[in-house]
């Protein structure tokens, strides 16, 4: 039986991850930026410019939001440390999308480099 690990090994020898140096540059030229975290992972931090589209979710959301059906549409994903990320690529793949890229190590790899971080800002009452 293979496990949640060997899935995702297997699915990072059919997709395209990137290095997390040229992660910077792969996110300025893409239509779209992903996230595949949770929502209360996003919620405590996320990438600028991404949108939130959890794992589970991800083939319904494709699949019912004209703005992310365009199979041409150059994506990035990322997810915690890249599991996530490699399975939804790899699922974006099978359904027919052409240029999807995920970020080796996903957010926390970001973060450790001091890469810019979206963080909440907690209300001031004064």
């Amino acid at each position: 039986m293979k496990t949640a690990h060997d899935l995702v090994l297997q699915a990072k020898t059919s997709i395209h991850e990137i290095a997390l140096s040229d992660a910077p540059e792969a996110i300025q030229q893409a239509d779209l930026l992903i996230d595949v975290r949770e929502a209360d992972e996003f919620a405590a931090g996320h990438l600028t410019g991404a949108i939130l589209v959890p794992r589970g979710l991800l083939e319904f959301k494709l699949s019912s939001t004209p703005a992310l059906s365009g199979r041409d549409l150059n994506v990035v994903l990322y997810c915690k440390t890249s599991g996530r990320a490699a399975l939804a690529a790899q699922t974006m793949q099978s359904m027919g999308y052409l240029n999807v890229r995920s970020i080796a190590g996903g957010f926390d790899a970001w973060a450790a480099a001091g890469m810019p971080v979206v963080k909440p800002v907690p209300p001031v009452f004064e």
